[in-house]
């Protein structure tokens, strides 16, 4: 289904905001999510550890700040996960924002608006974001981002999609049998 969504960027995301599968428009828009170790495919760690992707938001701070409020929210449904705590651990001793943010305990679902975007390759990009869950597992979420029709926003992501075809998909054979 990833792969039929050409037009535009799309991922599954897990509850602790691990990055489950890919398209190649995601890829190009965010970069790369197939590196060696699968914990570093995880939205939340790559905002806060990752440099690049302050210069990928145009608003870092207001989605760094959603992505915490995010895992105050996936805390409270599952506070007797490790693999959660690990990741909240890792993210407090590492990121001062991320430490202080924490401590404020905002709550909150991610489920659709809009992100703007500093892209290395077409330049500025606002999208409209959607978050769908099946209800029979609500623990992954299929993100989807689109730009208005006929927008200067579109042209890019179109230009940043012809770009995208001639590059061969970045998700590893594994992850692609999923």
């Amino acid at each position: 289904m990833l792969d039929d969504l050409v037009d535009m960027p799309a991922m599954v995301m897990g509850r602790r905001m691990d990055v489950l599968a890919w398209n190649t428009a995601a890829a190009a828009l965010f970069g790369d999510y197939a590196p060696p170790h699968r914990a570093e495919r995880d939205i939340a760690r790559i905002t806060f550890l990752d440099e690049t992707s302050r210069d990928l938001y145009a608003d870092w701070t207001s989605c760094a700040r959603a992505n915490v409020a995010y895992l105050h929210m996936d805390a409270g449904r599952h506070p007797e996960d490790p693999l959660l705590a690990s990741l909240i651990g890792e993210l407090s001793m590492k990121s001062e924002d991320f430490r202080r943010w924490w401590a404020e305990h905002p709550v909150q679902d991610k489920t659709s608006g809009t992100k703007r975007f500093h892209h290395p390759v077409v330049g500025g990009l606002e999208l409209a974001y959607e978050t769908l869950r099946a209800t029979d597992d609500p623990d992954q979420a299929l993100i989807t981002y689109a730009a208005e029709r006929g927008s200067p926003s579109d042209d890019a992501l179109r230009m940043l999609l012809a770009w995208a075809a001639e590059v061969p998909s970045p998700m590893p054979a594994d992850d692609r049998a999923r």
